[in-house]
């Protein structure tokens, strides 16, 4: 296993103020530093991240140790020879003390450097150490082509942060391959899995874990939410990897409950507040904070983030209006696992779509049974072959849609089920016959357990064309490689090519697409 990273190539030495400011602070000192400080100049000792990057825009995010005003300066240059002023919100204990600042009008397909200062309310001339970042905005021109990285699943079956082993090791090999950008598809923490201080491994191992005090229980507060979010951000090759690679997030069960869905009361015993739709609440409102997402502000995760003319990136949100789960053989579903209106928006943004490629990034798979206890679904695929039943109802519709409105290039992206695989979807394989050939590519986790494959289901016709999975379940990080994608659109031909990575340096599975087709 990859241990504690190497220096930064040269030509990413803007990044040194970052990593220097990580450096300065152990593991240890960081997790035990106060709420925020009380005297001296505010610090980013939380590092800084980029999020949802278009060809002009972009969302930088940063973290003060006391109440401060964020500044964000912009540069074509390391040096900041020749800045551009960005004035940011104020931060404070409303927000625990995140922030947020939007870039705009910034140059397409360019290398952007960024610095952001923290300065006293009180007194702009007082200001800390200067915290520096970098991202490349997407391309306005098709020759440029795109590359980008997604997995999930972090700090998860309660495997965290492990200093014997660097930490979340995947994250310095994402990091090493530059992407022009990391889709997070979900389960970005596990609010509802606490850790232990070292678990014995099969083997005889001891796994060690960094411990914080909102990590030993089940997230219930805000405060408790925050800190698991927070938490991540502990890790060196996390802070680095934030401040030069920009990031898509979304969120699927574990940043709440393990397969929550609103209006569910709880009867786990672990939990003083039963309403999860409370519990969703606040952990919604911590993801908000820490996280740079385009359109929290407007209450919702679902989002397009057009990335150029060979890519828009349909974000989806699978658990917020979802029905509640049950063993799926409703024969009208209108709900499903989108919501009406979702769908709805899902539809228009589609047709609207120009670019080559449209990856939906899914929080969960279709064609992949997940369950949910003995009896009920989880996810879309319900186990039975036949005709759509319940939420396969509405991703039949959606599936339809596609097709007839000879809408090309989509491709699915997910994590959740703890391995990597790749299935191909087509009508003469399925129950249901009225829709085009398309890909579904599965990975992580990217900081959790591994877990064997899924059955899949029948009704989309799906083909199991690669996998790798543990035989058993919960095999910790030192004992099965963590999974990452690649994407990779050529500027010339067009073409996307997927690959299904291991942390090693090992590339499982290569497949290339087309571009121009309504199916694959």
């Amino acid at each position: 296993m990859p241990h504690r990273t190497s220096p930064l190539p040269a030509r990413r030495s803007v990044l040194r103020g970052s990593l220097a400011a990580s450096a300065a602070l152990s593991l240890g000192a960081v997790a035990s530093a106060p709420a925020f400080a009380r005297s001296g100049r505010p610090s980013a000792r939380w590092g800084v991240q980029t999020g949802d990057v278009t060809a002009t825009s972009g969302l930088v995010w940063v973290r003060s140790d006391r109440p401060a005003r964020m500044v964000v300066e912009t540069s074509a240059t390391e040096s900041f020879r020749h800045v551009r002023r960005h004035p940011g919100p104020l931060l404070g204990p409303d927000t625990d003390f995140t922030g947020t600042t939007a870039l705009r009008g910034l140059p397409p397909g360019e290398q952007v450097h960024y610095r952001v200062t923290l300065t006293d309310p009180d007194d702009p001339r007082r200001g800390g150490e200067p915290v520096t970042g970098t991202f490349r905005t997407a391309p306005a021109r098709r020759r440029d082509g795109v590359r980008f990285l997604w997995s999930g699943d972090i700090a998860g079956q309660g495997w965290g942060i492990n200093p014997d082993i660097g930490g979340f090791f995947a994250y310095e090999e994402m990091r090493r391959l530059d992407p022009d950008f990391f889709l997070c598809s979900g389960d970005t923490v596990y609010a509802d899995g606490p850790l232990r201080p070292s678990v014995t491994l099969p083997d005889g191992r001891v796994w060690r874990n960094l411990m914080t005090e909102e990590k030993a229980k089940v997230a219930e507060t805000l405060a408790e939410y925050r800190g698991n979010f927070r938490y991540n951000l502990l890790d060196d090759n996390v802070r680095a990897f934030n401040a030069q690679v920009p990031s898509v997030v979304q969120w699927d069960d574990h940043e709440v409950r393990n397969n929550w869905y609103p209006g569910q009361i709880l009867d786990d015993p672990r939990y003083t507040e039963k309403d999860v739709d409370v519990l969703a609440a606040r952990s919604l409102r911590a993801f908000g904070e820490y996280f740079p997402v385009s359109t929290l502000h407007a209450g919702r995760m679902h989002r397009v983030v057009r990335y150029g003319p060979l890519l828009d990136v349909f974000v989806l949100d699978m658990r917020t209006y979802r029905n509640a789960n049950s063993p799926g053989r409703q024969t009208d579903d209108g709900t499903g696992i989108l919501g009406a209106a979702q769908l709805a928006w899902l539809k228009r943004e589609l047709s609207r779509s120009r670019a080559v490629w449209k990856v939906l990034a899914a929080d969960m798979p279709l064609g992949l049974v997940v369950p949910d206890g003995a009896t009920d679904i989880e996810a879309v695929a319900q186990g039975d072959p036949g005709a759509p039943l319940g939420r396969e109802l509405q991703i039949a519709e959606l599936l339809r849609f596609v097709k007839h409105r000879r809408i090309t290039g989509t491709v699915w992206l997910t994590a959740d089920v703890h391995h990597t695989s790749a299935q191909h979807y087509a009508p003469e394989r399925a129950a249901f016959q009225d829709f085009a050939p398309f890909w579904e590519f599965v990975s992580g986790p990217l900081a959790a357990g591994g877990f064997p494959a899924n059955a899949l289901d029948g009704t989309f016709g799906p083909r199991r064309v690669f996998v790798r999975a543990p035989e058993r379940a919960n095999v910790s990080p030192l004992e099965s490689p963590q999974y990452f994608g690649e994407v990779d659109i050529d500027g010339d031909s067009g073409e996307l090519t997927v690959r299904l990575r291991a942390t090693g340096g090992a590339t499982l599975f290569t497949t290339t697409l087309a571009p121009g087709r309504v199916g694959q």
